[in-house]
């Protein structure tokens, strides 16, 4: 191949590219990455899951009840979040921001749930240090709970943003990345009921 004085070894110009796009793409690559700490976490609690140390186990633990009334509330935060991505996409700023609040409501009541388990559970002994279960048991459940914490921080963050600026195209665009980030959190605890409590009463 020739070269000489005009070889160019860049683009004059940059090609153009839709406005948003690197963003979803960033915000996908962010989830796969996520989904490989939650991988990582299943299988640790998987391996380690039956190690009770003489101590108590799923059975001796878990209120299911409570913890189906939880993962009640986090599919009802699910559905609103979808009910304020319909009026986003109609442009009605006073319904979407009623519909964020529901959902953040719904997520702050999961939390509560999730935060008086684990207080109960402490107080009955089952610290993180009693077991390999237990260990496994609260990275897992506290890592998603950071999570939910997060999602509702950045909701919170977003209805101000929303208050400020209107259902611009930047604030659609960020309302769509928590869309995506607050289901993937319903998908993930879909999995931890299943696997970890369900599963758990089983053994």
């Amino acid at each position: 191949m020739p070269t000489g004085a005009n070889t160019v070894f860049h683009l004059a110009e940059e090609p153009h590219h839709p406005e948003g796009s690197s963003t979803a793409l960033g915000f996908w690559m962010y989830l796969m990455s996520d989904c490989l700490i939650f991988a990582c976490l299943f299988a640790t609690f998987g391996v380690l899951g039956g190690s009770y140390a003489g101590g108590p186990g799923p059975k001796d633990l878990f209120d299911l009840p409570l913890v189906a009334l939880n993962t009640a509330m986090l599919l009802f935060s699910s559905i609103t979040y979808g009910f304020a991505m319909l009026a986003m996409d109609k442009g009605r700023v006073g319904a979407t921001q009623g519909w964020l609040a529901i959902t953040g409501l719904f997520g702050l009541a999961f939390l509560s749930i999730e935060l008086y388990e684990f207080a109960h559970l402490i107080h009955e002994g089952a610290t993180p240090q009693r077991s390999a279960f237990l260990s496994s048991f609260f990275t897992l459940v506290g890592t998603h709970g950071l999570h939910v914490t997060f999602g509702i921080i950045w909701l919170v963050t977003l209805m101000v943003q929303v208050g400020k600026h209107g259902l611009i195209a930047a604030n659609k665009r960020r309302l769509m990345c928590l869309s995506m980030f607050w289901h993937f959190l319903d998908v993930i605890w879909i999995g931890v009921f299943t696997f970890v409590y369900l599963m758990g009463m089983l053994r």
